[in-house]
């Protein structure tokens, strides 16, 4: 037996099974569409087996694209979850045989209740589609298991009309980036969106700040205890007027200055590089990579120092360019 021949024989039947859906979309899927993106309540998919399993993957996508969904196991309504189900609600079952025990037990209950009930199926003559108030047929195609019984090309045609139900409902409802990061506040793209300076710069007593006219000892103590590498120099009013790094640090000690003596005004670089707390944590690192610094202090709205971000700060969060 070609093995390989034999995976690319299953890649070939479920492409097909994907054209043929594909090909066959007209206004059922427009209706079912106007009936997501008019509810009024939830989206709930529910499914027993595999489709069960692609169901899920179907509601957990919507609901990350704008429509409030979630999945429901037939199984577990017939047992009290049914009480999930509100008239103002649609209901997706997934069936392709649309003769599933645990999903037909539910549609007498549904329709009772006054939820909306859309079918997914590959049968037209079934009991699911029968009771369905809008239907989507599949068209035939042959499944991908040599011997015909194992759901695969079903199941992948489920999911990825699923996948279009989602997408085309988000993009009726005008949803965006914005939109996506507010439901992916862990994601990547959720962090360079939401994550601002003010999440995560140093600030208060973790903050590294010295006094005009201290001693460069008083720097040295003060970038000790707090460990940022940095360590900025105000006047009385807070207003930044420059920074020492553990570069210019080093340099001066390098010298053999005398650091009892030596008062940070000589030594601070003046005109620092200087970010709002209000900036993106993501517009902070392309600052910070493009003067090809590692820190910089933080200013509020009255220009006054308030905080330290550092470079490592940004990327701990998980904020890459």
């Amino acid at each position: 037996m070609d093995l390989l021949q034999e995976a690319r024989r299953v890649f070939d039947i479920e492409i097909n099974a994907l054209e043929s859906v594909r090909d066959s979309l007209n206004s059922d899927f427009l209706k079912i569409i106007d009936a997501i993106t008019n509810c009024e309540g939830k989206v709930i998919i529910t499914g027993m087996g595999k489709p069960g399993h692609i169901g899920r993957k179907i509601a957990a996508t919507m609901a990350s694209l704008g429509t409030s969904s979630f999945f429901l196991h037939p199984a577990e309504a017939l047992h009290g979850d049914l009480g999930m189900i509100g008239k103002e609600d649609v209901v997706i079952a997934i069936s392709y045989s649309g003769e599933s025990e645990e999903v037909t037990r539910l549609l007498t209950n549904i329709k009772a209740i006054g939820a909306t009930l859309i079918g997914i199926s590959g049968n037209a003559n079934s009991t699911l589609i029968k009771h369905s108030d809008i239907s989507q047929v599949f068209t035939k195609f042959d499944e991908a298991c040599y011997m015909g019984l194992a759901p695969t090309s079903s199941t992948t045609a489920s999911l990825v009309y699923g996948d279009a139900l989602a997408v085309v409902a988000s993009k009726v409802y005008g949803f965006n980036e914005n939109n996506y990061g507010l439901y992916h506040p862990a994601g990547s793209l959720g962090k360079k969106l939401f994550i601002k300076v003010k999440d995560i710069m140093a600030c208060k007593q973790n903050n590294a700040v010295v006094i005009r006219g201290e001693t460069l000892k008083n720097a040295i103590v003060e970038m000790g205890k707090k460990g940022l590498g940095m360590v900025t120099v105000i006047d009385s009013n807070s207003l930044i007027r420059g920074v020492i790094t553990d570069g210019d640090l080093r340099r001066q000690l390098e010298k053999g200055v005398d650091v009892y003596n030596l008062v940070v005004d000589e030594v601070m670089s003046q005109n620092p590089t200087i970010l709002t707390e209000e900036m993106m944590a993501i517009e902070a690192l392309q600052i910070l990579k493009q003067k090809n610094i590692s820190s910089a202090p933080i200013v509020d709205k009255n220009n006054q120092s308030i905080g330290t971000i550092r470079l490592q700060d940004i990327l701990n969060a998980g904020i890459v360019l």
